[in-house]
């Protein structure tokens, strides 16, 4: 099967059912190809290619990433012993605005952590965003919340009842938007026998 990767083969095709995957990150640019194999970890985007073996990956992270109309949008983080980072989405380019879900980065996500807990990996297991990031929204949407407050009153005061009324109607509706965001990507860490399905499609 590496001999079939590096050549550029279809080694989707030729791997068991869950364990390769690929997503294409831009228009223009090549697919990222993945498969699970007993080597480790291989990728291969255009002529670039390598294996990670599984005890070399250090750090995984999931989160919940939603971008324009796509709100299906997932992302891990993978980083090895070296400090190489690879990404996987659960999206692929389909035009200049438009992502497509890419059917099995489920089931590739799962068998990765199998593969991972199958050699005893010490790998540190997080999902949704990093702390610092986290915080900063929070205190972000904090001041938003206490803005859109002060109009609402101020509305009210003037008794403009239409403008409080799109207040509230606003408000709403990016509080239901943002409160998925935050509660999906909320900083905690996980076990391979757990992985968030809140974080995946």
């Amino acid at each position: 099967m590496l001999k079939t990767l590096f050549k550029g083969g279809d080694d989707e095709r030729q791997a068991a059912p869950g364990m390769a995957y690929a997503y294409r990150a831009s228009l223009i640019g090549a697919a990222h190809r993945y498969v699970l194999t007993d080597e480790g970890l291989l990728w291969r985007t255009g002529r670039r290619h390598g294996v990670w073996p599984y005890a070399d990956i250090v750090s995984v992270r999931l989160s919940y990433r939603p971008m324009g109309m796509q709100h299906r949008r997932y992302r891990a983080d993978l980083r090895d012993v070296g400090g190489r980072r690879i990404t996987i989405f659960s999206t692929s380019k389909q035009t200049a605005a438009l992502m497509q879900p890419q059917s099995g980065y489920s089931t590739f996500i799962v068998n990765l952590h199998r593969r991972l807990a199958a050699v005893d990996s010490t790998a540190r297991l997080r999902a949704g965003l990093g702390r610092g990031i986290y915080n900063s929204i929070m205190a972000l949407l904090a001041c938003v919340a206490l803005a859109m407050a002060a109009l609402l009153l101020r509305a009210l005061f003037v008794g403009e009842f239409a403008g409080a009324l799109f207040v509230v109607g606003f408000g709403a509706l990016f509080g239901w938007q943002i409160g998925g965001f935050l509660r999906r990507n909320r900083p905690r860490r996980y076990t391979f026998d757990d992985v968030p399905k809140e974080l995946l499609p």
